[in-house]
């Protein structure tokens, strides 16, 4: 309890705002109660809340024990005993134990699980499982998906290539030619994605010729599409192609960049996608067949 006891008094001590701390109990790790609890607090001016959790929470002693302790020490503090909870709980008797005890220690008690549950149970006919594993799995997802998120934005545009080795997917290919919407349309779904720019005369990191072939892909386009794009590019910043970059449309300078490239990929080994008029969905979508076919084993964070 001593833990419990010097997180609670640092955030009521340090509370200078008149949004209560949030109190999340869950019998899994609590990230769709967090989740929530922010974007509550968020439209009150709080994007970051006072937040205290009891995760994995398997007994009602437990949990009442936690809340009273804490109920206490916002007496001692002199602060309101009306502490806020948020609950996310599987098992029926727990939410109604909950129920109770929010009514009779006067808490501003929100199951979130209740209504949810009971609102699919009607329309499905289904009877919901009450194995707190299951909801723990969703967490563990979320959590995979943030991660590869992260990791995504961090390893973009060739930043970070000492890790490209422990990227799930390499992107590689020339300027405007869909790197970046691509990754992030991969991290969203759970695998860690680096991508690689190639430019004419440039060479890639050393660290790319390291990466399993299996694991990196070649995007590749038209000449007269990508001069298209570049040029809409340009046009886009306010400049003109002589200010900026002559050579960057030029359609001979283009044709260069992309056959440059190309040879890059057949060297490498990695398999080359053509993004030509395809929505970046479509080109995710046939990353994804291709690397699942090699990594059978993988499954998708958000499956």
């Amino acid at each position: 309890m001593s833990a419990v006891r010097r997180s609670s008094e640092m955030n009521l001590v340090s509370n200078d705002t008149p949004l209560p701390t949030i109190h999340i109990i869950s019998d899994s790790l609590g990230a769709t109660a967090h989740a929530l609890a922010r974007a509550a607090a968020g439209q009150f001016g709080y994007p970051d809340p006072y937040i205290e959790t009891l995760p994995k929470a398997r007994s009602f002693k437990e949990i009442s024990d936690f809340l009273l302790e804490h109920k206490r020490l916002h007496a001692q503090m002199g602060l309101s005993e009306k502490l806020v909870v948020f609950y996310t709980f599987v098992d029926q008797k727990l939410r109604s134990q909950m129920q109770a005890f929010c009514l009779e220690q006067g808490l501003f008690g929100v199951d979130i699980m209740s209504e949810p549950l009971m609102a699919l149970s009607e329309a499905s006919g289904l009877t919901p499982s009450t194995d707190p594993g299951m909801l723990r799995h969703t967490d563990e997802r979320y959590f995979q998906r943030i991660a590869a998120m992260e990791f995504t934005v961090e390893h973009d545009d060739g930043r970070n290539p000492q890790d490209l080795t422990h990227a799930d997917i390499v992107l590689l290919g020339v300027s405007r030619s869909s790197k970046t919407p691509i990754s992030i349309y991969l991290g969203n779904e759970g695998y860690k994605v680096a991508n690689v720019p190639l430019s004419l005369g440039v060479q890639p990191p050393k660290e790319l010729f390291d990466v399993d072939p299996s694991r990196a892909f070649g995007l590749m386009t038209t000449p007269e599409i990508l001069v298209g794009i570049r040029q809409r590019r340009l046009r886009a910043s306010g400049k003109t192609a002589v200010a900026v970059a002559g050579d960057y449309a030029d359609p001979e300078m283009v044709y260069q960049d992309l056959q440059e490239a190309r040879a890059l990929m057949r060297k490498i080994g990695c398999i080359v996608i053509q993004t030509s008029n395809k929505a970046v969905e479509e080109s995710a979508q046939e990353i994804l067949r291709y690397y699942k076919k090699s990594h059978p084993g993988t499954k998708m964070a958000v499956e």
